[in-house]
């Protein structure tokens, strides 16, 4: 390619020079193609090192004079036969023009003028490119996908210079992380070293010390391990790996590839060695982030965040903290954790003003909302940009709620005024609203809905006994004055501040007129409400009379959610239950549902109406506790194996005695899953999920350590898992509340594992404090990263496990044995997994469906099928392979829908490989009738047929009438006469003969 010319003082340092003219000389790379001795060897070896091969083609043209000691590049080449073409393109063109001249300076300015030219006439020939990725970094990703042999489609992350511990012998070299792959390449003294571990095989990632390194990343499959180490970047490469490692699980357990953001917003200057993938992964994390923090919905996006200074009216004083803004929210979180958090929703947004800046309060911004709170931020760097974006995200905010109100009046508009003085011209951004458009956005109801569309069950079953609970009351009151305070002194709603002292509310308990309310609060579930209207009673409507096999299993387990409670014994808290369980497994097909859903949502029924129930589900199925209710439960699963981490950490001593007794698992998914609802009693119980819908998962952890730190003693002593359950069963059923208002309700798990001398009483707020106590060092962060390292680990031994049962599935006369249908299900899988990020489009991820057995779970098309054939079967040779591999396949589709499962796939295999020469003859037999014929075969096979029967010889004919026997049963429409009976065409049996008697004349 021609080059831009540049000045070159070293011409002969690390090259060869292999032709030369009095104004040209064309070079090698030394290291570059055969010899090169020891000085090659170390050009090579430095090429690698320094990635100067990224950058460095192997040959170059330089342009020099005779008297200049300086020389200019203009032409390189990756191959020697593009350079000699541009070689022989400067003599012919050149030489005879360069000779004329007789001022070395005229040439050398004649030469970069015709080379400019040359270059320019080039790009007008090539189409703009919308490419953000800077050009370094797209001569890495070529030289990735060249060294690696990669399809074009898998797209480079980011690279990185590290060693390879091959050993004790370090590797220095070139680590690339691609979206699907880990690769390194080292080239050292003539010893090249090659790696690429699909990310999907990697079942543990660690950062590691060593004697000779202080940190070194420890990358982990099946069968190997794998250290690198890094001067530089060891943080952000490990991160790199540990999103790149959760993309690929989430793809075995979702079967979806990764998809590109097309959406980022653009740099607004170039980002040096920086690709628009790395970009969209950091965004990706940051937002991830940010929806945790503040429990906002799934598709919410961060645009930018900014330190700032938010005024507390109840402190009397400026936090400071940054601001988040999004496209639905304004967010604030203070440096000092717990300190003061804030969430304001665009649609609460009436005015946001920049008011006149001083020295006590420089630079701020004024926020107002319906709720007739006013919000002071300050200390803003970029002030104007910040309400510039705030008005393009307030106009949108506008206009879709306009739609969703039928061209209601909502507009937003910007007026100006200017200040008292004249010096500073304000902004004032008002936005307007239709009359009565509230926060929640209420449903439309009629006369003839169920009560529970607008109560929690318990208003609509009065408590007997409450006139004898009045101490118990009086109590209940004070916690609801306590909030009402704190309403009057945070503000009440989305908008409140949220500070330590709402913390030590919830810790104290929520008193049951508000528990609904603060569950909607805290989880985040009222915004999810709010913005989207009709939502929930769409669905029911849609889902009504609907049958499926997750609706029978709701059936089955309708009876079983609370029984001992009032509300859930007669046909109208039943109802409830159903149609708020059947409408969310419409919403999420791949969930459905799942045991132990009915139960939470039975609670969530007795404080919320119908629809505030339905979207506290959606928090704690898709955002609260990820992937615990669907059909592996693998959330539950990787907490599971964050609680044994937890407890190996805090209680070493006991970690080693419940593993041994194999306690832990058991307890931990009864726990986990249902929230403590199954296993303690329902007014202690419903206490912890008070405490979980304001801290989340991390509450759960706490008081699992709790509780069993409080019997460590007795499980130490415990001799074998049923003692251990018996202990924890009846110290939990003695957890009570003994501030709880409502009548105590009969706990079934009490009866099963009560003994002759009941435990002490132990208070549920006691209980909780503790954990607050004595593990309060655990941060919502380290949870997430166990959560990765765990999640790994459990989703490959999930698929291990299905292996192992579609191997035993699959029946053993097929004559393979174990260890090879374990290799050819995982090639049989990859084939699959490969198409979701490789293939064209993603109908793949339609194909895997979860519900079926693990044997029929993954299926493959005709173009994948065709790749295995070729390298897999003993008849891929030939110059009828595809033809050949095409009828096996059709023949293997025994349902027609294109697609073939794993047991047909080893089916097919199976007769080619072991059957008996009988066995193989039918098969190839088979291959020459429907259906393993195309239709174009088919109607070519039928003319041939009546051409060869029109004038037959005596002796053939009784095998033409056979032959035409088995074509007619095969094409039973083709002349009109497919309605014979079942003599004239044959059956089975019948068939079956025909096909053996023609084989053994073959």
């Amino acid at each position: 390619m021609w080059l831009n010319p540049e000045e070159v003082l070293l011409a002969n340092a690390l090259w060869v020079t292999e032709r030369a003219n009095p104004f040209f000389i064309l070079q090698r790379r030394r290291g570059h193609g055969k010899g090169g001795g020891l000085t090659g060897l170390l050009v090579g070896t430095l090429d690698v090192v320094l990635d100067s091969s990224a950058r460095v083609a192997p040959y170059r043209i330089l342009h020099q004079t005779q008297e200049s000691q300086i020389y200019w590049t203009v032409a390189c080449g990756s191959s020697r036969k593009e350079i000699t073409e541009h070689w022989e393109w400067l003599e012919n063109n050149l030489l005879q023009t360069l000779s004329i001249f007789e001022n070395e300076d005229d040439i050398t300015t004649f030469v970069k003028g015709k080379i400019h030219g040359i270059i320019a006439e080039e790009n007008k020939s090539v189409p703009p490119k919308d490419d953000e990725d800077p050009g370094k970094f797209k001569e890495a990703e070529l030289k990735m996908r060249k060294q690696f042999g990669m399809p074009e489609v898998e797209k480079l992350v980011n690279y990185y210079s590290c060693s390879y511990w091959k050993g004790r012998v370090p590797r220095q070299g070139w680590l690339y992380l691609t979206v699907n792959h880990l690769c390194f390449y080292s080239f050292l003294l003539g010893k090249e070293v090659t790696l690429i571990i699909q990310w999907l095989d990697v079942t543990q990632l660690e950062k590691n010390a060593t004697l000779l390194f202080p940190e070194c990343i420890k990358v982990s499959t099946r069968d190997n391990e794998y250290f690198f180490s890094m001067f530089l970047n060891i943080s952000e490469t490990f991160k790199l790996m540990e999103q790149l490692a959760n993309i690929a699980m989430r793809q075995l357990l979702d079967n979806e590839g990764f998809l590109e953001d097309r959406n980022l917003p653009k740099p607004t200057r170039p980002l040096k060695n920086i690709s628009a993938l790395k970009r969209d992964l950091d965004a990706r994390a940051k937002n991830e982030q940010y929806r945790a923090t503040f429990r906002l919905p799934k598709d919410e996006r961060l645009d930018g965040h900014t330190d700032c200074t938010l005024w507390t009216p109840f402190a009397k004083m400026h936090i400071p903290g940054q601001m988040f803004v999004s496209n639905n929210y304004i967010c604030f979180a203070s440096k000092e954790e717990e300190a003061c958090h804030l969430i304001i929703p665009l649609r609460e947004v009436t005015i946001v003003e920049k008011a006149d800046s001083s020295s006590v309060l420089p630079r701020p911004l004024s926020i107002s909302t319906k709720g007739k709170m006013t919000f002071l931020f300050a200390n803003l760097k970029d002030r104007n940009f910040l309400v510039q974006r705030i008005s393009d995200f307030l106009q949108k905010t506008s206009l879709q709620r306009a739609e969703g109100d039928n061209g209601g009046d909502q507009r937003a508009a910007v007026r100006k005024g200017s200040s008292g003085n004249g010096a500073y011209e304000a902004t004032r951004l008002v936005v307007s609203s239709p009359i009565g458009d509230g926060p929640s956005n209420p449903q439309k109801t009629n006369s003839t809905e169920a009560p529970t569309t607008s109560h929690g069950l318990l208003k609509l079953f009065p408590r007997e006994g409450s006139e004898e609970l009045g101490p118990k009351w009086a109590k209940e009151k004070m916690k609801e004055e306590s909030w009402n305070i704190h309403f009057f002194e945070y503000g009440r709603g989305m908008c409140m501040y949220r500070t330590s002292k709402t913390r030590e509310l919830v810790l104290n308990g929520i008193p049951e007129s508000l528990r609904g309310e603060l569950w909607l609060l805290f989880s985040g579930a009222l915004n999810e409400m709010a913005t989207h209207p009709g939502y929930y009673s769409d669905l029911v409507e849609k889902s009504t009379g609907k049958c499926n096999l997750a609706t029978d299993e709701i059936e089955r387990d309708l009876h079983r959610s609370m029984p001992e409670h009032p509300a859930f014994q007669n046909e109208l808290g039943i109802a409830a239950l159903r149609r708020v369980l059947t409408a969310y497994a419409f919403r999420n097909p791949n969930i459905g549902y799942c045991q132990a859903m009915n139960i939470v949502t039975s609670v969530l029924l007795l404080y919320c109406n119908e629809e505030e129930a339905f979207w506290l589900l959606v928090s704690l199925c898709e955002r609260m506790l990820p992937d615990y209710y669907n059909t592996r439960v693998v959330g539950a699963l990787v907490d599971q194996g964050v609680f044994e981490e937890l407890t190996r950490e805090f209680l070493p001593q006991l970690s080693e005695k419940m593993q041994e007794l194999g306690v832990i698992s058991t307890i931990s998914l009864s726990w986990f899953l249902t929230l403590f609802l199954s296993v303690m009693p329902f007014e202690s119980a419903v206490v912890v999920v008070d405490c979980f819908f304001y801290e989340g998962i991390k509450l759960i952890l706490q008081l699992s350590l709790a509780v069993l730190e409080a019997n460590m003693d007795i499980l130490l002593n415990s001799s074998d898992e049923g003692e251990a359950m018996t202990v924890l069963g009846r110290y939990l059923d003695n957890v009570v509340n003994k501030q709880s208002v409502s009548p105590p309700i009969p706990h079934l798990h009490a009866l099963l594992t009560s003994g002759d001398e009941p435990p002490v009483e132990v208070e549920i707020f006691d209980l909780i404090k503790a954990s607050y106590m004595k593990f309060s060092s655990l941060r919502a962060d380290d949870i997430e990263q166990m959560r990765f390292k765990q999640r790994l680990k459990v989703i490959q031994s999930l698929e291990d496990s299905a292996k192992r049962s579609v191997v035993r599935a699959i029946s053993t006369d097929l004559g393979f044995s174990m260890e090879e249908l374990e290799d050819m299900y995982v090639l049989f899988k990859a084939q699959h997994l490969m198409s979701c990020y490789w293939g064209g489009n993603r109908t793949t991820s339609n194909r895997h469906d979860p519900s079926l057995p693990y044997l029929e779970q993954y299926r493959i098309d005709i173009d994948q099928f065709q790749e295995l054939f070729s390298q897999l079967t003993p008849w891929s040779f030939g110059s009828h392979t595809s033809i050949l591999a095409a009828r096996i396949f059709r023949l293997l589709d025994t349902n027609k829908d294109s697609l073939i499962n794993f047991k047909e796939f080893v089916t097919g295999l199976g007769g080619m490989y072991h059957g008996d020469m009988t066995d193989k003859l039918k098969f190839l037999y088979k291959l020459h009738l429907p259906p393993a014929l195309s239709p174009e075969e088919t109607e070519s096979a039928l003319e041939a047929t009546n051409f060869f029967t029109e004038d037959v010889t005596p002796e053939v004919s009784p095998y033409l009438s056979e032959l035409d026997l088995i074509l007619q049963s095969e094409f039973p429409d083709s002349d009109g006469q497919g309605n014979g009976t079942a003599a004239e065409n044959g059956d089975c049996q019948d068939k079956k003969r025909r096909e053996n008697s023609q084989c053994s004349r073959l």
